[in-house]
């Protein structure tokens, strides 16, 4: 898992260096390269690449795209550490979705963690006057569409390999945001070609890693190591991006990762 969210967070700080690039053609980047390494997997191990359940498979690639690129268009407009933490509120809306959609309960302790988390984001924006309010609502929106991509990951269920449904999503991610970026096209230069292909490669790892490691390791015990995540961008925002981050900022993104880390643990709590 520290593997995987130091991968995640290196995609990250690729993000922001790449920031004079539209979302969309970050987007398309991270996706194209990511799909070489998805559709080697599927076609080396046999796995039917279309999948059954399409209609869902298409609507969590749609769902997807639309997270990401919100979530590269904020890092332009807010540190990096900060889109990071806030775009983890993703578990509240994904908890919303359930009891709403799913009929799903929800115990009135996980209210109190998520608000726990969401106090975070008031002391963030409370306290912080340099946040950009319209970063903030391209953050938020990102997240609500990240909690619904969890809601349609639960409909899928076990019935498509994971791989398949990664796959999806980057192909619909190449797609939209190679058509959306040709208007705006900036050919990368020198190394410029390293970090784009770096995006897919570290986000693919990411997500192979995290996958093993859920595998091998009991859920309670390896879930809160994913918001390590945060604290690895929060570095990488400080040293290669010159980042400054108040007391108060960083009390708020402590307030947001507590209620979440605390909401996992318990619940995979036996009961």
């Amino acid at each position: 898992m520290i593997i995987s969210t130091l991968s995640f967070a290196c995609m990250n700080a690729i993000v922001k260096h790449l920031v004079h690039m539209n979302a969309f053609q970050i987007v398309f980047f991270r996706s194209f390269s990511c799909l070489l390494f998805t559709l080697t997997f599927l076609i080396k191990n046999n796995i039917p690449i279309l999948g059954k359940k399409h209609s869902l498979l298409i609507l969590r690639g749609v769902v997807g795209v639309t997270s990401m690129t919100l979530f590269f268009m904020s890092t332009k407009y807010l540190p990096i550490g900060t889109a990071v933490s806030l775009r983890y509120m993703a578990p509240i809306f994904a908890g919303i979705f359930a009891v709403v959609l799913l009929k799903e309960k929800m115990k009135l302790v996980q209210w109190l963690f998520f608000t726990i988390a969401f106090s975070g984001v008031i002391v963030l924006k409370g306290f912080d006057t340099s946040l950009s309010i319209y970063g903030l609502l391209l953050i938020f929106i990102s997240a609500v569409f990240s909690g619904l991509v969890y809601i349609v990951i639960r409909k899928i269920g076990k019935s498509e390999h994971p791989v398949v449904v990664v796959n999806y999503f980057m192909i619909i991610a190449t797609i939209v945001g190679g058509v959306l970026s040709i208007n705006k096209w900036i050919m990368p230069e020198g190394k410029e070609w390293l970090l784009v292909f770096g995006l897919g490669c570290f986000g693919y790892f990411g997500q192979v890693y995290m996958t093993k490691a859920f595998q091998i390791a009991k859920t309670n015990q390896i879930a809160p190591f994913k918001y390590l995540e945060v604290i690895f961008t929060l570095l990488f925002g400080v040293t290669l991006f010159s980042e400054v981050y108040s007391f108060l900022s960083l009390f708020g993104i402590t307030l947001i990762i507590t209620g979440l880390v605390l909401n996992v643990t318990y619940k995979q709590k036996p009961r």
